[in-house]
């Protein structure tokens, strides 16, 4: 049986949905105003991870993902760039589907936009008034009474006392406590006409924590089987959206709360308030140079993309990651060892044979808590076995097991054939730049070394392998006179 770690418990559970066979599961999102981080990537990889497993184990997955196309950081941005609202959030939900479908990341079911239900806040901020937990104060502002809600900080574990204000502004005086916080704010004059709904409580906008109490109720109703989101999350969003939707609707908002653990540069967290982020599109954009800044879409470096992925995966969700050129390195060279084992043994399309002892290690890891660290091992187990006993059948089950884990679906000799920047050779050529050739270059002098071979001529045969080592391609020599390159 699955068993998945409960934040709110602190302990791992065993995974029964409210509906027998059914799984009601909502992700926080991304605010979109700027490029996403591998932070950011980590969750994306992580969740998607969960809804393939949780679908692989023949469950039927609503999968909601919403997207925050309203928030002060949004509206400086327009503001700052002279652009409207619609136009920043429009252009960054491109860029983030583009760096989606280069990590692999399968789109969520529905993926709902918090300007799409402000009626629903709405309706949640005036149960709330009835039930004497929101107030409109002396600015406007309509606040959570938070010392109202009894449960408050059951998932973050602090006492109020120990607790700070919530939300993404500064406290004002006009709350009745500062731990309270916003749940609409009203509407300023000097802020875009686009940012302003009408409300009972005049012109204003939603606060951060209220969308997605309401798009998770309004999509999926109560209790969700699974509430996920990033590391920094569980406090104040989380516990907010508790307070907000317990306080309104009563129940209980998520039978199971998972967090991803946090993506860390030396001792820090990765984060674009920190400035030590990196976006996915620098790390795995085709080309020398990161993508085109101005472009949403762009085109990703097929191997680079996947060793980030792999790079995600490896680790369990839970704990923290170490971000380094170094550790990009360290995971594309385990990547290409599972992908050599796929190129020199041509796998069966028979599918997972759950007997088999490396799928039971693979379905026992991911069952306890989606362990994808012990997954992976288990595929390094059927590449090892594919490499000693030219077995078609371990190829296979490699292959078809990886595709749980949204890994190995390239072809494994044009997988090789992209160069990469996080090899031994990749990284050496970035402090020493040199020369590189493209596939055209090389398959002309692949062919070159072929005649030259067939005339005799083995002094030249041997130059062009030398010439070809020296700029990190690697020649196999396969009976019948066929030559496979790769990039080391």
């Amino acid at each position: 049986m699955l068993h998945i770690y409960n934040t709110l418990s602190r302990t791992k559970e065993p995974f029964k949905p409210a509906r027998p066979g059914q799984v009601r599961m909502y992700v926080c999102g991304m605010t979109v105003y700027d490029y996403c981080h591998l932070g950011h990537a980590r969750m994306l990889v992580a969740f998607d991870v969960v809804q393939r497993w949780l679908r692989a184990s023949g469950l039927a997955v609503d999968y909601v993902r919403n997207i925050t196309d309203i928030d002060d950081k949004i509206i400086r941005r327009a503001v700052e760039t002279g652009r409207r609202i619609g136009e920043v959030t429009e252009y960054y939900i491109a860029a983030m589907h583009a760096d989606e479908r280069a990590l692999g990341v399968q789109p969520p079911d529905r993926e709902p936009r918090a300007t799409q239900y402000v009626g629903d806040m709405l309706d949640i901020i005036g149960r709330l008034e009835q039930n004497g937990l929101a107030y409109q104060a002396d600015d406007g502002d309509v606040n959570y009474a938070v010392r109202g809600f009894a449960g408050y900080g059951k998932l973050s574990g602090k006492a109020l006392d120990d607790l700070r204000a919530g939300e993404r502004v500064a406290v004002g005086s006009a709350k009745r406590d500062p731990l309270d916080f916003v749940l609409w704010k009203a509407a300023k004059a000097d802020e875009p006409e686009d940012t302003k709904w009408q409300s009972p409580y005049g012109l204003g906008r939603p606060g951060w924590h209220i969308e997605c109490s309401a798009m998770s109720h309004a999509l999926l109703g109560l209790p969700l089987d699974i509430h996920g989101g990033g590391p920094d999350l569980k406090f104040p969003h989380h516990e907010n959206e508790i307070a907000q939707t317990e306080g309104a609707f009563g129940g209980v908002l998520a039978n199971i709360w998972m967090h991803c653990g946090p993506l860390m540069v030396d001792a820090d967290k990765m984060s674009k308030s920190l400035g030590n982020f990196r976006t996915i599109r620098q790390t795995i954009a085709l080309g020398e140079a990161p993508a085109d800044q101005a472009q949403a879409e762009y085109t990703a470096n097929p191997r680079e993309a996947e060793m980030l992925r792999f790079f995600i995966v490896r680790n369990h969700y839970r704990s923290p990651q170490n971000y380094a050129p170094d550790n990009l390195a360290d995971a594309q060279n385990a990547l290409d060892r599972l992908y050599q084992a796929l190129l020199n043994v041509a796998p069966d399309s028979a599918g997972i044979d759950w007997n088999e002892p490396q799928a039971q290690a693979f379905k026992a890891a991911m069952d306890d808590d989606f362990n994808t660290s012990g997954a992976v091992a288990a595929l390094f187990e059927l590449a090892s076995d594919a490499n000693r006993t030219r077995s078609a059948r371990s190829a296979g089950q490699l292959k078809a097991l990886a595709t749980l884990l949204g890994l190995l679906q390239q072809d494994p000799a044009c997988y090789f054939q992209c160069a990469t920047r996080y090899s031994a050779a990749g990284l050496a050529q970035a402090a020493a730049p040199s020369a590189t050739l493209d596939a055209a270059q090389v398959d002309a002098l692949v062919t070159a070394r072929t005649a030259a071979k067939l005339a005799r001529n083995y002094a030249e045969a041997d130059r062009i392998r030398a010439q070809l080592r020296e700029a990190g391609i690697e020649l196999d020599d396969k009976p019948g006179g066929q030559t496979q390159w790769r990039r080391a």
